[in-house]
This record gives structure tokens, sequence and C-alpha cells, in this order.
């Protein structure tokens, strides 16, 4: 089954995986504020503005650090929101109603999922018909085609790598590369697994 770029959360640790049928050629690499999705060098070029984006985020805010992830440009504003000390359900609401879903050929949703230093996630996604944003307990799935509305996901990474490293690896077609990142005592840690690239 082929549901495009996805996101997953719960309390603990979450992840986000590019999968892709029209620009593969792509990879995570981490800056100093943010893991990044965009071109490899060998990629063909492309004006699509989807293509490159922040994919995560961990940001201090003034209850503490929460990590902000998501398949596009949602991603930046919803941190700097959660950086104001806007509450994270709002926070993912304004970002996602303001830029809504992608104006490309599929109408593709917006997904996003924000964790706090106290294990609070929530995950959300914005379609044609529907913006939705839940808080979760669970492990929790959302993805831009055939799960666009969330559910429950068997989840148990037991660091970020293994975290981006297991929904890289879940059987869902075209993946691309993945970041996952992990609540700790210290804070939020995060890892990139880019498969073969």
């Amino acid at each position: 089954m082929y549901v495009g770029r996805f996101v997953v959360v719960g309390p603990d640790a979450g992840a986000y995986r590019v999968s892709s049928r029209s620009f593969p050629n792509r990879q995570i690499t981490a800056r100093e504020d943010a893991l990044t999705v965009g071109p490899t060098p060998d990629a063909p070029e492309t004006d699509n503005p989807y293509v490159a984006y922040n994919c995560l985020r961990v940001v201090e805010t003034p209850t503490g650090e929460t990590v902000a992830f998501g398949n596009g440009s949602h991603v930046d504003p919803i941190a700097e929101k959660l950086e104001l000390g806007y509450p994270a359900r709002d926070a993912l609401v304004t970002a996602l109603l303001a830029l809504d879903f992608e104006k490309d050929d599929y109408d593709t949703p917006r997904i996003a999922a924000t964790i706090d230093a106290d294990g609070e996630a929530l995950i959300a996604t914005v379609r044609r018909d529907a913006l939705l944003v839940e808080t979760v307990e669970e492990p929790t799935l959302v993805a831009t085609y055939e799960k666009a509305t969330p559910e429950a996901f068997d989840f148990e990474p037991t660091d970020a790598l293994d975290a981006a490293s297991e929904v890289l690896e879940a059987e869902f077609e075209h993946a691309v590369c993945a970041a996952g990142v992990v609540r700790t005592d210290e804070g939020f840690e995060t890892a990139i697994d880019n498969g073969e690239n």
C-alpha cells in the first residue's frame, strides 16, 4: 500500500517518513536547529515547492522543550508559535489552517505532530474536507494518502535511530528516508535514517 508521507507519534517517541513515487531522490540532513528534507546531490532539478522543508524542530517553550514534526513548510510556523508560548493544539490549528492542504494535483494533506517535555502528544492533519487535531495516549499514525485519519500504530522504539528505522522499514511502499525522536530525561534525542542514500 502507498500511503505517502506519514507521521507516527506517542507520548515518548515519534517519527516522520518520506515516501515518494515522484521525488525519491531526497534525504534528511541535520542542521543547527532542524532536520531538513531536501534533494540528494544527484537529484534532478525541480521547482516543486513541496520537495524541500524542515521536517522536525525541537524548540524551547515557556514550559520546556517541545518537538514539532511534519510533512512540509508548516513545521516552521508550528515551532515558532510553540516558542511564543502557544499551547500545542493552538499552534497546530493556526499553522495548518493558515497553510491549508497542499495545492498540488492530489490536494495532499498536511500532517504534523508535537510532543512536549511532559509527554503530551498531539497529532494533526488538514485535508480538503477536514482539520483534525487529537491528543494521543498511544502511538498513532496519520498519512497523506489512504490513512488520512489518525489510527493506532505498533511503534515501540528503543532510541531515536530505532524510531527512524522502524518507520523507514514499515511495510508501506516507496520508502525514501525518515527522522526519529524520543523523549528522554535530558530532553529530546533525534536521529536520521536515509536508508540506501
